[in-house]
């Protein structure tokens, strides 16, 4: 039985990459990190093998990059679906450096966008999350493998890993150390839910004029 699996790296921005980037490129916001890794466990001791990331991979950039489709989200919702309304970037490209998964993306000028680009430009670390649909194997040295049927759907900046209902939830983490983690991110999903009020209270304002 397929279930939707998310797998969380930090992405690390420097806000003065934030200014380069829209000089050097007419306005647009364009930042390259780690979007993933192959063959090692990750925060819930999942494992991708590399075979099949490279042929999910090689599929979404045959498809949904070169078509210009590559979207993905702030905040992973709980669904297979890109949801238009939170929007947040487009993956531009992507290319492997060994086990790790590299990528270049565009913040776009959406309200969720918009959003995105704050916070990094505030030099608060949140992470980039793949999202995709498959079954797991539970492997003898306490890993669980990512099986053949693994559909990937997109690649989402998050803030907290995690911790909505269908994801895996990490495990062999110290409780005080978790509890360190969810204060940390807490903060950062504080500052989104404002924004995102704010927004929403100015769009409800009736027209003055």
């Amino acid at each position: 039985m397929k279930n939707l699996l998310v797998d969380y790296t930090p992405f690390h921005v420097e806000p003065a990459m934030i200014t380069e980037s829209e000089v050097a490129n007419n306005g647009r916001v364009i930042v390259t990190g780690v979007l993933q890794r192959a063959g090692a466990p990750n925060q819930n001791e999942r494992v991708y093998p590399k075979h099949i990331l490279e042929r999910e991979v090689e599929k979404y950039k045959q498809t949904e990059i070169a078509q210009r489709r590559a979207l993905g989200e702030l905040d992973h919702p709980e669904s297979s679906v890109v949801n238009l309304q939170n929007v947040s970037h487009n993956v531009l490209d992507v290319w492997w450096k060994g086990n790790d998964l590299y990528g270049k993306v565009e913040v776009l000028p959406t309200p969720a966008g918009n959003i995105l680009k704050e916070l990094l430009g505030m030099n608060i670390t949140l992470g980039i999350s793949s999202r995709g649909m498959g079954s797991v194997k539970q492997m003898a040295e306490g890993t669980v493998e990512v099986q053949d049927d693994f559909e990937l759907v997109c690649w989402d900046f998050v803030s907290n890993p995690s911790t909505h209902g269908a994801f895996m939830r990490p495990s062999g983490i110290n409780e005080s150390v978790q509890h360190k983690t969810v204060d940390k991110y807490s903060k950062v999903n504080s500052i989104i839910n404002e924004m995102l009020c704010d927004l929403t209270c100015k769009c409800a304002l009736p027209n003055q004029e």
